[in-house]
Formats: C-alpha cells, structure tokens, sequence
C-alpha cells in the first residue's frame, strides 16, 4: 500500500467491509516492511515502535477510542505522558491547565476537564481521542472510522473538528466507508481492496459512482 500524506490534507482510505482498510492502522505496530519505504517529511526513517512514530508528529486515533471511562478528561488527554513534580508525583494542575488549552484550541464543549469520561456523550469522547492526538504533537492524524458509533447531530461535529485540523495545518488520514461523509471532507480518495490500493482519485475529479466501481471491482454499476 502506498499513501502519502501532507500537512493540510484530509486523505480517507475507502474499501468495502473485509478489505483490510485499516489494518495497517489499527495494529501501529510500526513494523519493517516488505518493500518500499517510509517518508516522512521527505526523509526516509525507520518506524521501530510507537514512541518513533509520535516523535515524528504521526498519531492515531482507534475507533474504539482507547480511553479510560473511570478517569477524568485531563487524564484521558495526559495518558502516558503525565506532567511530574519532583520526578515522581503528577502534577495534576498542569495536567488540568494543559487539558482545558487543548479542548479550548479544538472548540469543543465539555462540562469540565474533571468529568469523567465515561459520563460524556459519543461525539464528546470522540473529540478527546482526537484531542490527545494533536496534543501529541500530531502533525498526521490517522482516524479509524471516527463515527462510526455516532448518531447524526453527533457526526457533524466530529466532520467539523476535522475540518477544524485541517484549518489548523494538521493532515488528516480517515479510514471510511461512508460514502457520504467521504465526498463531504475528502481532498483525496485512495480507495483499497484486499490490503491493495487499486485507484487514488481527487474529490473534485471524481464521483461516488467511479469509487463504487473501485471498491467492487469491475467496469459498471
């Protein structure tokens, strides 16, 4: 598979139920490949764990969010790299000061950085997972059928955000089979089957009917 990635860029990868979209994301597991390379920034690397790739400003946001329901936004939004006092503590406020500057820069409503998140609604838990990755210095952000789980109302404002990274210079890489929600954000479609790409297209030079026919595989529908 090959996929490329800019910085204010929303790519969505496209393919039928079983065609083995995300599997290359749902795993990160950054692992030697079979061919081919890795760039990033224009430079070959290596993408030996998980710590490399967000060191390289790539961040993930799984679809089934990966959050903790009995801990707190700002916990959620610091998990694993929690701010330290005196090298052994956690430093609670910052991680409370740092946590309502990343809701705030993503113009998300929520009742407070100390709810827990197991109280907050779909589309609220959805804009944490997302608000983790850009506060990891996410420069490309992968999300694995980001609504998925989500009603209407919900899903417009998960669109919204990423239209909103988008604003903010981030590059956007959505794993979708929503055809819909893919003609709606899409600059790019690389539309995949069977873990191969078989056509990249642009949104604009394109149409729903031309990606169906990827997806299938055959000449009309």
């Amino acid at each position: 598979m090959s996929t490329v990635g800019r910085f204010s860029r929303r790519t969505i990868l496209l393919g039928a139920a079983g065609a083995t979209v995300a599997s290359p994301f749902v795993r990160v597991r950054p692992a030697r490949a079979d061919k081919g390379e890795i760039v990033v920034a224009d430079q070959a690397t290596r993408l030996g764990n998980p710590h490399r790739a967000r060191e390289l400003g790539i961040a993930t946001v799984y679809q089934n969010l990966a959050l903790v329901d009995l801990r707190d936004v700002a916990a959620n939004l610091y998990l694993g790299r929690e701010p330290l006092r005196w090298r052994w503590f956690v430093d609670k406020r910052a991680m409370a000061k740092g946590a309502r500057e990343i809701i705030a820069g993503l113009k998300v409503n929520l009742p407070s950085v100390s709810t827990l998140v197991g109280q907050l609604s779909g589309g609220q838990r959805q804009s944490i997972a997302i608000g983790r990755a850009t506060a990891q210095n996410g420069r490309v952000i992968i999300m694995d059928e980001p609504t998925a789980a989500l009603g209407v109302k919900e899903s417009r404002k998960v669109l919204d955000l990423i239209l909103h990274l988008k604003a903010a210079g981030k590059g956007v890489v959505i794993v979708s089979h929503n055809m819909r929600q893919v003609f709606s954000i899409a600059d790019r479609i690389e539309v995949l089957r069977h873990g191969r790409n078989v056509g990249v297209r642009r949104r604009g030079e394109t149409t729903p009917d031309e990606i169906v026919k990827l997806i299938v595989g055959i000449d009309s529908v």
